[in-house]
């Protein structure tokens, strides 16, 4: 069978992308953006009815209750969503990290039970894989530990800040046994015996995300709910880290987008001095394109090769991406002067948003450091490229 193109004609519009979408934008989030990002408002509404369209289930094989539409189309739906409000964008990207580890799990009567559900919007949740991220290239150490017990195991710890989760929400979690290699993988639902939910801080950004401290006291994660154990966790981590990052590049592609079109706005009226800028649109745009291409042409690469041989180019995809979406918020915030000052002005929730795309895991100063191991040979994942006949 013949390799698929590198970089498949995707649909360009809204209704392309999914019947419904634009409307449901406009009806059920466009409205409510300056209170999610002000106020704190969850918009899990938004997240079931999308699903409800089908916009939750496109990593999800058919016979799980998905749409089977592939990577691709994930990255175009978060965008989309991204174009209008970042942190409702970077919940469905946690939608998609939370289906993809159970995707992935060698536990097919996990999935078979969770994934409709998921795909569906029936149940929502989020990805508690920061530190496990962090913890796995010595950035941090892992803050849950594990102990193996008769049917299962015994979680203890504190993670800081877990997204898109609540008391009826699902996650998944890592955590370490002792003087063993890898990660136990759980999935944990927010009510689980033992767990506490505490939403103690406030952000400047991304406030309406249902952020939570999780706590984890002698908390049960039984095999039935185990995602990966220890002795698959290095190649269950090959086949799911490059879509798992890639992933978050719709969240930086639907901002720069939007920061293109705020300046285009602007230079209506301001054009005139605006063009005495360092960043011009039409140059911005011509970035932007460029980033789509890249991201869109990778996806398809991790669809037809897996994810292990493109860990490296992905990394370097995210982080032009981190960059980018830097420099396209400053610039839509000078192109539109002193209005961006306003609370609810979109100039100054889009540079709030860069910086949440910047910092997020992986970070990057992350992305970085992991490309400096793979320069140096240093990395667990570095390796050749495949060759393509």
């Amino acid at each position: 069978m013949p390799a698929p193109a590198l970089a498949p004609a995707l649909p360009d519009t809204p209704a392309e992308i999914l019947p419904g979408l634009a409307e449901l934008i406009a009806s059920d989030l466009a409205p409510k953006v300056v209170d999610i990002d002000l106020k704190g408002v969850y918009p899990g509404d938004f997240l079931k009815q999308l699903g409800a369209l089908g916009g939750l289930g496109s990593l999800t094989p058919l016979e799980c209750g998905g749409t089977a539409l592939g990577l691709g189309h994930a990255i175009q739906l978060i965008e989309e969503v991204s174009k209008e409000c970042v942190s409702t964008g970077f919940l469905l990207w946690a939608e998609y990290a939370l289906q993809w580890y159970v995707i992935n799990s060698a536990n097919r009567e996990l999935a078979a039970e969770m994934l409709p559900k998921m795909a569906r919007g029936e149940v929502l949740g989020g990805t508690a894989q920061s530190n496990s991220m962090k913890s796995c290239v010595g950035i941090e150490e892992a803050r849950l530990k594990a102990k193996r017990v008769d049917g299962g195991y015994v979680i203890n710890g504190v993670l800081p800040w877990v997204s898109n989760i609540g008391p009826e929400h699902y996650f998944h979690m890592g955590a370490t046994l002792p003087d063993t290699p890898g990660l136990v993988i759980g999935l944990m639902h927010g009510s689980t015996p033992g767990l506490t939910l505490a939403q103690n801080a406030h952000f400047i950004g991304m406030e309406g995300t249902n952020t939570f401290a999780c706590q984890f006291r002698d908390v049960f994660l039984p095999d039935s709910r185990v995602v990966c154990h220890t002795d698959d966790f290095s190649e269950f981590r090959d086949r799911t880290k490059s879509a798992f990052i890639l992933l978050q590049m719709g969240m930086g592609l639907g901002l720069v987008d939007a920061c293109v079109a705020m300046m285009k706005r602007a230079d209506k009226q301001f054009g005139h001095v605006n063009r005495f800028l360092d960043v011009q649109a039409d140059a911005l745009e011509a970035e932007l394109d460029a980033a789509r291409a890249a991201t869109y042409a990778l996806a398809a690469k991790i669809a037809r090769d897996g994810s292990a041989p493109h860990v490296r180019e992905t990394l370097e995809v995210r982080l032009a991406g981190s960059e980018l979406s830097l420099k396209a918020a400053n610039a839509a915030m000078m192109h539109m002067g002193a209005k961006g000052y306003l609370s609810n002005n979109a100039a100054q929730r889009r540079l709030r948003e860069a910086y949440f795309i910047a910092i997020v895991t992986p970070a990057i100063k992350h992305l970085r450091k992991e490309l400096h191991e793979f320069d140096t040979a240093a990395c667990a994942l570095s390796q050749p490229e495949l060759e393509v006949a």
